[in-house]
């Protein structure tokens, strides 16, 4: 029997419904979130996704504003845009755009962001916060593997309280965005968790590491890197990779894949998600998810005249 490819678009399609009840609900206490994204430069994928977030925020009735800077924008540019949508107060949610121009400092850019308005966690105050299992929000990409995987879990007989702390779940990639929020994702689920990157593969060590793998989460970068030879039978693998590549064809044509070498993996694995198709489609509605929730906070903050948002603002959904 092949293996399983789980489609997230109707997965997606279900916590859409969920986030526009939650619109809706917010709008009849006279509230109304609003997305805000700063985009430096002209990268075909930030400005891709960019198009994506926006035409979603629309059809979902938030407020929806990019702020657009040339590449050659100095970082206090940059600082002053984020200032501003700090204190608009019809901005709820900001998401600076990656990646930002070698001459300005992600660091100095994302400490600058109100942390309640820090949708994607990267203030160190929510990055804090996500590591100590107390997150104010999760990031849309590594949440959208680990509710993509408890949906299909689910959906499989499989309560996902009792599959991960009998598994173990394997993530390559240690970025600050997706990488490292997934271990502690899987950390807070019970699992247990082995984080490995390019080191590994240098020290030879990457296909001991990934054979260990009840679930794979792989976020490398890399067109193809996981094959066959770096699974085990009946493995669930999560494929973050976005990667242009040539159509081998001779079409001329660009095709995104992922850093599974699909077909060879699907050969061992119980199921896989597609490049396009599988966590893109989540993480996108779930960006809007936290925007609502910095809306419900900073209209909680706005009520009470505090500096903090409300407690919990990141639950639900089981996306922790």
């Amino acid at each position: 029997m092949g293996a399983r490819v789980i489609d997230g678009r109707p997965i997606a399609g279900e916590l859409k419904k969920r986030v526009a009840s939650e619109v809706e609900g917010l709008a009849a206490r006279g509230v109304r979130p609003g997305l805000a994204t700063v985009l430096v430069g002209e990268d075909y994928a930030a400005r891709a996704y960019e198009r994506r977030v926006g035409g979603l925020a629309a059809e979902l009735g938030c407020r929806y504003v990019c702020e657009r800077l040339p590449r050659e924008a100095e970082e206090a540019d940059v600082l002053a845009v984020v200032g501003k949508l700090n204190a608009d107060p019809r901005v709820s949610g900001i998401l600076v755009l990656r990646p930002l121009p070698g001459h300005i400092s992600e660091p100095a850019v994302f400490s600058a962001l109100d942390p309640l308005k820090d949708i994607e966690a990267v203030h160190p105050v929510n990055a804090g916060l996500l590591a100590l299992g107390r997150p104010r929000y999760v990031p849309s990409t590594p949440a959208a593997c680990f509710y993509l995987l408890d949906r299909y879990l689910e959906r499989s007989g499989r309560p996902p309280e009792e599959f991960y702390p009998r598994s173990t779940v394997v993530v390559v990639g240690r970025s600050n965005n997706v990488g490292k929020p997934a271990v502690s994702l899987g950390f807070a689920r019970g699992a247990a968790v082995i984080s490995c990157d390019a080191n590994a593969y240098r020290a030879g060590r990457l296909r001991e590491h990934t054979l260990k793998a009840d679930a794979l989460i792989v976020a490398a970068g890399v067109a193809g890197l996981i094959d066959e030879s770096y699974v085990r039978e009946g493995v669930i693998a999560v494929d973050v990779g976005i990667n242009p590549v040539a159509d081998p064809g001779g079409s001329g044509r660009t095709l995104l894949v992922g850093d599974l070498d699909f077909g060879s993996v699907a050969r061992k694995a119980e199921a896989l998600t597609p490049v396009p198709g599988g966590v893109g489609p989540i993480t996108d509605v779930w960006l809007l998810k936290n925007t609502v929730a910095a809306g419900r906070g900073l209209a909680f903050r706005a009520r009470s005249g505090g500096e903090r948002g409300a407690p919990g603002i990141s639950g639900g959904y089981g996306g922790q």
